[in-house]
């Protein structure tokens, strides 16, 4: 049996879609909200089985890794995010790259010898790898307008993962992937895809309702957003952030949105101009994790807001 777990962002979907374009296979799929990263405790695979894992970290399913790998699970993992220490097994397959200009779509990319690139490309845009996708798409010789829909796409694919539950979401990831996976020409989906439409309105309502939002707190060094328990805002935060980072470039930002369940959930932008520290910030934080540009809290005590604006302007200066 075959296992394909991922992340249910634009990174995730388009790492996948490229791998299964060039391998088709019939797989259990496991996903879920962007934030909801454990997901290997999921797999109930046999040995002989197969599972390929993708934009998740290592460091958060490390368990459920190691109880794969004695059972002679074969994994294979393609990963950005910060991995602990990754275990050394013949059953482990790793491409793991934490370098602040790379995503999972671009390490996929890479070991594909860049055959499905232009899926690569939007996902990078999704991740706010704008830089990244523009390089990597210099062969394939795409004008201004066919570079900016690719943009627009990352950027709703990644747009539709963000959420407390998968009730916020317009899509479950994995109906997302399959109907998307139909499509080996991203310019099709965008132009005949009803759910594409779908994403694109929603996200332009979403983020008309965030940029009316004051900072709760602006410094020169970055600034930091309090945004309310509703589902537009846990659907727009971390595309908000990225919006505001290209913005910015020489700042920072932080998102916190207000949970229905009374604590906040924060996203984090180190600057463009300096892609680094967000992961370590978060990390102070119990639930906190992810990258050196862009990272996250999971639970955050509204109790703690205050210590971490201090600690946000500790990392980014006064």
């Amino acid at each position: 049996m075959y296992f394909d777990v991922f992340n249910g962002d634009a990174d995730g979907l388009c790492a996948l879609h490229q791998l299964r374009l060039d391998v088709p296979r019939a797989a259990r799929l496991v996903t879920g909200v962007k934030r909801n990263i454990a997901l290997l405790k999921q797999v109930d695979a046999a040995p002989g089985d197969r599972v390929t894992v993708l934009d998740i970290a290592v460091e958060k399913n490390a368990g459920a890794l190691a109880a794969l790998l004695d059972r002679n699970v074969m994994v294979q993992w393609f990963d950005h995010h910060n991995p602990g220490e990754p275990p050394v097994h013949p059953c482990f397959e790793a491409h793991i790259d934490t370098a602040a200009e790379v995503c999972t779509s671009l390490l996929v990319d890479r070991f594909l010898n860049g055959r499905y690139r232009v899926w690569a490309v939007a996902a990078a845009f999704g991740d706010n790898l704008h830089d990244s996708a523009r390089r990597v798409a210099e062969p394939l010789g795409l004008d201004k307008n066919r570079l900016g829909l690719l943009r627009e796409l990352g950027e709703c694919l990644n747009y539709n993962g963000y959420g407390d539950s998968l009730a916020d979401l317009h899509f479950h990831p994995a109906e997302l992937y399959a109907r998307l996976h139909v499509y080996r020409d991203p310019f099709a989906f965008i132009a005949e895809s009803p759910d594409y439409a779908t994403l694109k309105a929603g996200y332009a309502a979403d983020m008309a309702a965030a940029r009316v939002v004051p900072a709760h707190e602006s410094r020169a060094s970055g600034a930091v957003y309090l945004l309310p328990d509703a589902a537009w805002a846990r659907r727009v935060s971390g595309v908000f952030a990225n919006t505001l980072a290209q913005g910015a470039p020489a700042r920072a930002h932080a998102i916190l949105t207000r949970s229905p369940k009374g604590h906040y959930v924060v996203s984090v932008r180190a600057p463009l101009a300096n892609r680094v520290g967000a992961d370590t910030l978060c990390m102070r934080f119990e639930t906190g994790g992810g990258r050196k540009a862009a990272a996250g809290i999971n639970d955050l005590p509204e109790a703690r807001i205050d210590d971490f604006i201090a600690a946000f302007y500790d990392v980014y200066g006064v």
